[in-house]
């Protein structure tokens, strides 16, 4: 039931998807100067996502001029970079251990181009998916140490590696932590542990808990060339340019769904910039090897490049990804970015059949508050995109488990919707004794379990999380924007909207309803999508596609009980590009009955 507070946007209580639509920004009263606003598309879009009037400018082209912080306000920043600047000095061996997926290959990747550029020696290690699981292991630190290198930096985990770094520490090697995942109140023994997420972290750099770990990583960078400043490092060298550096950042931070608020927000739109002049051999590749004939765009990183990084990590080798965007031989670059492709279309393969295997569970899942999946032989490398998809079809937060056959010991990945803490819960119940190993974010975490704790896991979920998914559940509505007759759904419309991105996670794409309409024609296209035809009161019409909906309620009406009816179609607008000259079409999100 829809707020009696909040205007419902064009009457729609229950549209096709069960859900009110709303303005965005409530009853869109945005303050004394709104009526000299009102017809500034691109400010009214900054205003509703909560920038305050007098701050317009800066959001508006958001720079890291605007939005950096001093880096010496984190925990440890100036340790970290103090002893890395003495390994530089000192032409100590430096390794940088990352996790295998996008978010660990680029952090990895920024401090190993970093280090090289600077003279110093650096390696990097990206653990096996399969073979050593999540995070650092000791027995990795420790050989690590033995071949030579007295200075480890994890990225991307370590947070909670308490066992794993007290190895090192008693090998003698020192490691230093750059991380964002949760933290529990007890610190592994680390030389610095630099993660906004500490809990006791000031309050300024708390603030920034919604950075990657390829963002911190950046902010380690800033620091430690300050440091190598202030020693005179650079009186007889040129300091290299850490803007060169923000074509990861923005990769890594779009591909880890970080919130795009903010910090974040100038890393990818100014890391866009840097991609599109191609200056990385490996991106450049990567960007070839993903079929874009344009310059990126924050979507891509999403759906076209990360997924190609990932794909070294969750089915193919893990090092791959560290090796593309490292490497400065094109003909390797090439070679690495065609072997990701394909590695890609091998991880939709399996994850396709892991997905058929998971859904045909949910029937015995109905009254969870969080889906909880397993199943024998599941490949562990595409269980978390599973649990996104899972989480998408039913609205609530999702974990899918693969058993191993011989051990009975599980590991999962689960992702959460918007309102519900997954990461935090995940702790909880490894620190009852329900998991062996767990931890992660607000919006995705991993775990490892015996097969034996299964249920009472799931108990454990629906005990601390109902309460939490229910009122997110119930507080699930369409935002939109702004409402347009077909005739308004123009390339240029679309131009503005861009204006205000990158959107992502906290920083949401603008929603547009067109209509009324009536439909024209609806069938499915590919293998399940739905496209839709319509046609409007202006004279005009309209292409509209619905990715992954051909079984939805939505489908089924537009396409079987649409005659004389009038709608209106919701969702975000895009430029088709695939014809003669481009054109603006819907990709469809909702639909509700206009009369």
């Amino acid at each position: 039931m829809a707020s009696r507070s909040i205007a419902l946007a064009l009457g729609v209580e229950n549209s096709l998807v069960g859900r009110a639509w709303h303005w965005r920004g409530g009853n869109m009263a945005l303050g004394a100067d709104a009526a000299s606003l009102q017809n500034d598309i691109l400010t009214q879009l900054l205003l509703t996502r909560g920038v305050d009037p007098q701050d317009v400018a800066r959001h508006a082209k958001p720079t890291l001029r605007d939005f950096l912080p001093d880096p010496s306000e984190f925990r440890d920043m100036d340790a970290a970079a103090e002893r890395i600047a003495q390994a530089v000095l000192s032409d100590e061996t430096i390794t940088i251990y990352g996790d295998y997926d996008v978010d660990g290959a680029t952090s990895a990747a920024l401090l190993v181009d970093l280090l090289r550029n600077v003279g110093a020696r650096a390696n990097y290690y990206i653990p096996d998916r399969l073979l050593e699981g999540y995070g650092p292991s000791g027995e990795a630190l420790v050989r690590l140490a033995e071949e030579g290198s007295s200075l480890i930096v994890t990225v991307d985990c370590g947070a909670m590696a308490h066992e794993a770094l007290g190895q090192a520490r008693d090998a003698g090697v020192d490691v230093i932590v750059v991380d964002h995942h949760k933290c529990s109140p007890e610190l592994p023994p680390a030389a610095a542990l630099v993660n906004p997420n500490r809990l006791d972290e000031s309050d300024l750099a708390a603030a920034h808990g919604h950075l990657a770990a390829v963002g911190v990583a950046f902010l380690l960078a800033i620091a430690l060339i300050r440091t190598l400043r202030d020693r005179g490092y650079f009186d007889d060298r040129e300091e290299p340019n850490l803007m060169a550096l923000l074509d990861l950042v923005a990769l890594g931070t779009v591909a880890d769904v970080a919130a795009l608020h903010g910090l974040n927000r100038a890393f990818v739109a100014q890391g866009l910039k840097v991609m599109a002049r191609r200056e990385r051999i490996g991106m450049s590749a990567l960007i070839d090897a993903s079929r874009l004939k344009r310059a990126p765009q924050c979507s891509d990183l999403g759906f076209a490049l990360g997924p190609r990084i990932n794909a070294g990590g969750r089915v193919g080798e893990s090092t791959l990804g560290v090796r593309l965007l490292t490497t400065s031989d094109a003909d390797e670059a090439r070679e690495i970015a065609e072997q990701l492709s394909a590695l890609n279309e091998d991880r939709r393969a399996i994850e396709a059949e892991v997905q058929q295997a998971a859904e045909a569970l949910l029937a015995g899942q109905h009254n969870r508050a969080v889906q909880v999946l397993s199943g024998a032989g599941w490949h562990p490398g595409v269980i978390g995109i599973v649990a996104g998809r899972i989480k998408e079809k039913t609205g609530k937060p999702a974990i899918v488990i693969a058993l191993e056959d011989d051990s009975g010991v599980g590991k999962g990945s689960g992702r959460s919707i918007s309102g519900v803490d997954l990461g935090a819960a995940i702790i909880a119940a490894r620190e009852s004794g329900l998991l062996v190993a767990g931890g992660g974010h607000a919006m995705a975490a991993g775990l490892t379990i015996e097969r034996s704790m299964l249920e009472d896991f799931a108990a454990f979920l629906d005990e601390r999380l109902a309460r939490d998914v229910d009122r997110a559940r119930q507080n699930q509505v369409m935002q939109l924007d702004l409402a347009v007759a077909p005739g308004g759904l123009t390339p240029s419309l679309v131009e503005t909207l861009e204006q205000a991105g990158p959107y992502g996670v906290g920083w949401p794409g603008p929603r547009v309803a067109v209509g009324p309409v009536r439909i024209v024609k609806a069938d499915i296209v590919g293998k399940d999508h739905l496209r839709v035809i319509a046609a409007g009161e202006d004279g005009r019409s309209l292409k509209a596609i619905a990715f992954r909906a051909a079984e939805s309620e939505m489908a089924q009406t537009l396409m079987h009980r649409s005659a004389g009816r009038r709608f209106h179609l919701a969702g975000r607008a895009r430029i088709d590009d695939w014809g003669s000259r481009p054109q603006a079409e819907l990709h469809l999100e909702d639909a509700a009955f206009a009369d």
